[in-house]
């Protein structure tokens, strides 16, 4: 083989690898920016736990890095997803962060669908909404959105009826009739369940039915309909950010069917996927 050819070959090689070069480089700059997106995810302490741990796996395969953030109440994920102490939080439903944003301003946006827990009217004295004494005393959330949705329930439960056009916002303000002269007692959502021992009943959520140790299936006794349910939960995150890359990642990395089987075995079947 002559010197020319020689060199021919070595340079047809080295265009080869240039050119293989250039073509891997986006797939390579891909990778690295994934590796490199650590998030730090605010949610609520129990249960999501776990269901975070399955949610982090998966987004691990897709090159995010999640740190869940926990709270142990319902206004810090918000305040801290405002201030950008996190990048994302999952814990609430439409009407709260409406509400949320009505009164701080805050400029947040869902940006993909988690879960629902239809909210249910309990009690550990009575077995079913019939013996419901007269002037029972029943505990309700005491935050807007969660207030309106357990007035709501009592209505469908046939014990009060709210004004017409109250809505999702109802206060008890909107009680119009009340057969039972139901005495309404309004309590953080946090507190609300574990005072259902306290109370003839209690309208609780269900993630905080569960970390106070209420079983649903033997203590709830009314049930808002799943069907059409406007409380869906969701990731949220500051608005200026919802068309960043990580957003879909960390999207896709919660809907599928692993953490369908995680949210099953958190919440014993009754927080149910949303999306």
């Amino acid at each position: 083989m002559t010197i020319a050819n020689l060199a021919l070959k070595r340079r047809l090689f080295l265009s080869l690898t240039f050119a293989a070069t250039v073509l891997a480089a986006p797939a390579l700059h891909h990778s690295a920016f994934a590796e490199d997106t650590k998030l730090k995810v605010g949610i609520i302490g129990g249960e999501d736990e776990d269901v975070w741990k399955v949610v982090a796996e998966e987004a691990k395969k897709k090159g995010l890095i999640i740190e869940p953030v926990v709270f142990s109440d319902y206004t810090q994920p918000n305040e801290a997803l405002q201030n950008g102490d996190i990048d994302a939080n999952a814990f609430q439903h439409k009407p709260y962060l409406d509400n949320q944003i009505k009164d701080h301003g805050y400029t947040i946006t869902p940006v993909g669908l988690t879960a629902v827990w239809p909210i249910g009217l309990y009690s550990k004295k009575y077995k079913s909404v019939a013996d419901l004494p007269d002037g029972a005393v029943v505990g309700v959330p005491n935050d807007p959105s969660n207030g309106g949705r357990a007035l709501n329930v009592l209505q469908n439960a046939g014990l009060i009826k709210l004004k017409d056009g109250s809505g999702i916002l109802a206060t008890a303000a909107d009680i119009v009739e009340n057969k039972k002269n139901l005495q309404i007692k309004e309590l953080d959502a946090g507190v609300v369940g574990r005072a259902l021992t306290d109370l003839d009943a209690a309208v609780v959520n269900t993630d905080w039915a569960l970390k106070s140790g209420i079983d649903p299936d033997k203590e709830r006794i009314a049930q808002e309909p799943i069907k059409d349910n406007p409380y869906n939960n969701f990731i949220a995150v500051k608005t200026d950010r919802k068309d960043e890359p990580w957003v879909k990642l960390l999207v896709e990395s919660y809907q599928n069917d692993d953490v369908k089987v995680a949210l099953a075995k958190a919440y014993k079947g009754t927080g149910l996927p949303a999306w």
